[in-house]
Formats: C-alpha cells, sequence, structure tokens
C-alpha cells in the first residue's frame, strides 16, 4: 500500500475504528512486533470497555519472552496519550500494550516504565481499510450503507432489530423511572401522565402532559366517579373554560370546575396551553381530553388492568371509549357538526401500546424483577409496522419492517446509529465491514 493512499486513510481513521480492528483483529498478525522490535503473540485481545478507563480490560499477550496480562488502550496517535492526560492517571498503569495508528510518542506509566506500542498503520487488512473507506466515507446519502443495506442477510438484519427494540426500550424505561419518583412511586400516576402525553400526540403532547403534572392524581380519583368532573379538572386546568359559551354542559363543567378548584386549591400557571393548529379535528384537545376522562370515569383501576392485559385485543377492549355526548355532535364548545361518535380508533390505540402501554408493562415488570421480554414480545409482534418516513424510507430500500417492535427498532437505528455514523457499533455495518 503506497505512503499516499495510507496517508489518506489516516486523515479519515477514527479511533472506534481502531476498536474494531483490535477487537477483530483485522491486521496482519505474522511477525507481529512492537515499536522496538519485539515479538507480539496476542492470546486473547480482552474485552471491550465501553466507559471509562483502558479500551480493552483482561488482554493476554507475549511480548519477547514475558506473558503480560492487563489492559489496552487505544489512540489515533501515540501521543494521545498525553492528551489525555493518562499519564497522570493510576487507572492506566495496567495497560500492557498501547495500539495506535501512528507512533509518534513514547508514552508511560505513573511509574515512568515504558509502555510497549503496536503500530497498526502498516499491519491493517487492506479490505478492512476498503469496506471502512465505502462504509464511512460516503456522501450524500441517507445513510451510509444505503446502496448496501439490502445485501445484509435477514438472519443478522432481524436479529439486530430485536435487540435495538429492546435497546429503544431501555432508555425509554429512564423516562418511567423520572416519572415514577417525581410522582411518589405512585404507578397508577405515571400511566396518567404518560396516557396523558399521549392523548395530546405530537403537537399537544407536552401540552397535556403539564395538564396532568399541575394536579395530584388523587383529586383525579376523588372525581372518578363521573365523567363531568374529571372532564371538568382537566378543561378546566387547560384554560378552556375560560370563555362565555351559552350552553348548560359548558355550564356544568364551568361549575363543577369551580368547585374543584376551591376544594382542591387548583392552579394553572404552569400549563401550557394546548394548540388547535393545523390539527385534524378528530385530533382536537377538546376531544382527546374528553376521550382521556371517559377512560378513567370507565376503569377504577386503570394500570393493574394495563398490567393484566395479555393481547393487543384485551388493550383495545379497555381503551374502546368514546367522548362525552356532547362531542358526538361538536369538536369545539362554540360550534355545532354533523352526528359522529368519537371512539378512540384501532391505530390510536396501537400508537397507545407502542409508546405508552408497552414501555410502562416493560418498565413495571423490569422493576418487580421479573423477565419481561417474552411478555413483551407477546405484544408487541402482534402489532402492525408504523408508517413514518423513516420506517418507509428503509422499506424503500428492503422490505424489513413488517411489525411494530421492527418499526421501532429502525427509528432507534436511524436517530441512534446512521444519524451519528455510529456504524462500527451496528451489527449491520460490521456485517458490511467483514465482507
Amino acid at each position: 500500500m503506497s505512503k499516499l493512499y495510507k496517508f489518506l486513510y489516516f486523515r479519515m481513521v477514527q479511533e472506534d475504528f481502531l476498536h474494531y480492528i483490535w477487537k477483530h483483529r483485522k491486521f496482519s498478525t505474522v511477525n507481529l512486533k512492537t515499536s522496538d522490535g519485539e515479538a507480539i503473540n496476542i492470546i486473547s485481545n480482552g474485552q471491550h470497555n465501553i466507559n471509562s478507563g483502558p479500551d480493552f480490560f483482561n488482554a493476554q499477550l507475549r511480548i519477547g519472552e514475558q506473558l503480560w496480562a492487563g489492559n489496552v488502550e487505544i489512540h489515533i496517535k501515540s501521543s494521545d496519550w498525553f492528551l489525555h492526560n493518562h499519564e497522570q492517571d493510576k487507572a492506566y498503569d495496567n495497560v500492557i500494550l498501547h495500539v495506535v495508528w501512528e507512533h509518534d510518542a513514547e508514552v508511560f506509566r505513573t511509574d515512568n516504565s515504558v509502555i510497549p506500542t503496536l503500530v497498526l498503520k502498516d499491519i491493517v487488512s487492506s479490505s478492512a481499510l476498503q469496506n471502512y473507506k465505502q462504509l464511512l466515507g460516503s456522501r450524500g446519502y441517507w445513510i451510509n450503507c444505503e446502496n448496501n443495506f439490502a445485501d445484509v442477510d435477514d438472519f443478522t438484519t432481524t436479529n439486530w432489530l430485536e435487540r435495538l427494540y429492546f435497546e429503544r426500550l431501555e432508555r425509554k424505561s429512564l423516562e418511567v423511572v423520572k416519572l415514577l419518583e417525581t410522582s411518589k412511586n405512585n404507578w397508577e400516576a405515571v400511566l396518567f401522565k404518560m396516557l396523558a402525553k399521549s392523548f395530546g400526540l405530537k403537537v399537544n403532547g407536552d401540552a397535556f402532559l403539564s395538564i396532568a403534572n399541575s394536579f395530584d392524581f388523587s383529586i383525579l380519583r376523588k372525581s372518578q366517579a363521573k365523567a363531568l368532573s374529571i372532564e371538568a379538572l382537566l378543561f378546566g386546568q387547560a384554560s378552556l373554560l375560560e370563555k362565555d359559551v351559552e350552553d348548560i354542559y359548558f355550564k356544568n363543567l364551568q361549575q363543577e370546575y369551580q368547585f374543584l378548584k376551591q376544594k382542591f386549591g387548583l392552579e394553572n400557571t404552569s400549563v401550557v396551553s394546548p394548540s388547535f393548529f393545523r390539527l385534524r379535528p378528530n385530533n382536537f384537545p377538546t376531544i382527546r381530553l374528553s376521550q382521556l376522562a371517559n377512560v378513567y370515569a370507565t376503569h377504577q383501576n386503570l394500570f393493574s388492568k394495563v398490567i393484566e392485559a395479555k393481547s393487543p385485543q384485551d388493550i383495545k377492549d379497555i381503551f374502546n371509549v368514546g367522548t362525552s355526548e356532547f362531542w358526538e355532535t361538536h369538536y369545539t364548545f362554540t360550534k355545532a357538526s354533523k352526528v359522529s361518535k368519537k371512539i378512540i380508533s384501532k391505530s390510536f390505540i396501537d400508537l397507545l401500546l407502542i409508546n405508552t402501554l408497552i414501555p410502562l408493562k416493560f418498565s413495571y415488570l423490569k422493576y418487580q424483577g421479573k423477565s419481561n421480554e417474552e411478555a413483551i414480545l407477546d405484544l408487541i409482534l402482534q402489532i402492525p409496522s408504523e408508517k413514518n418516513s423513516i420506517v418507509d424510507k428503509f422499506n424503500s430500500i428492503k422490505k424489513v419492517s413488517k411489525n411494530a417492535l421492527q418499526s421501532q427498532a429502525l427509528i432507534q437505528l436511524k436517530t441512534e446509529y446512521c444519524d451519528k455514523n455510529q456504524c462500527l457499533k451496528c451489527a449491520i455495518g460490521n456485517k458490511l465491514l467483514n465482507r
């Protein structure tokens, strides 16, 4: 390989690529030597460390006549050791080999002993470099592997997507834990807040969550005997009852809200006003808040019912709820419309399952120390694939999303791997690199 060729590669090589090279031994091990000419025999490359500290733990090497057990640190240049202040950190005293692309400085432990160095640039596999260039050197593509994504075998893709789905659930579970902490470990309250955000959809999600956060869940509990009380609570906190409307239903809501406000000392200064702008009428905040109120008026112990549900049909039976009668002929308080029963749709319940109920169930089972993957798979695999720009684009490259697990996994793949150029941490990227 020419010096110019290697120089050009050096300019695009990233440290995580060198991790990949070391981990998978994508270099010639024949007559392997340190920068000082001592023979190296790799017995074990060690375990890849994704946290702080040396890059690989518990490697085993024979350098010269000495058998070593310890850690391996990897850098683009040897001098990066000093750039990262490793010479001052005793956590790096157990480094037995410094693996670099370019050797430009000797490195030392805190006791001033020299650490042997292995230089990769002259021994790396040409095919690995070429595949790396093709994968990470792509420009102007939606994803780096856009031209090769369809070539990856179904077994690799399917297994990676399942892993990505649970990775996404783990991230969502952290959000559930935060809600649990702010809800005084009340899972019913957590479910209410998560449902409120979901009923608000993308446009009003934050507004609906601010409504749910504006009062203690116990107040909803005490108002749960009738839908009108819950509607009054939600509409009132959303500042939707402040107009003067000559309608008996509206007047009843106003009267009930004033009673609740005085009884419980309600205030809504922190509530974000919900928006009607550019929404389809069925997604107006009035309709969604009425549906949410009727869900809670219908089910006194909603959380336990959701947790006990075994199938999407069980969930659909729970959420087969509509609005109050007034909303069958209205979308707003001031204008009548054609009669239309506004039952929560199957597609909306699927969204609740995907974004709220399954993540909640996963988090709760995890909190209880119970196995959760089988129960989650039983639900998610029965839900059709979502349709959005990310899923549609992947499917145009290769038909890969057939259920909600795969569509959620594709969102995780695009946002956490493709968009961040994390191809070397992706099973699909690794498959293409290993061609």
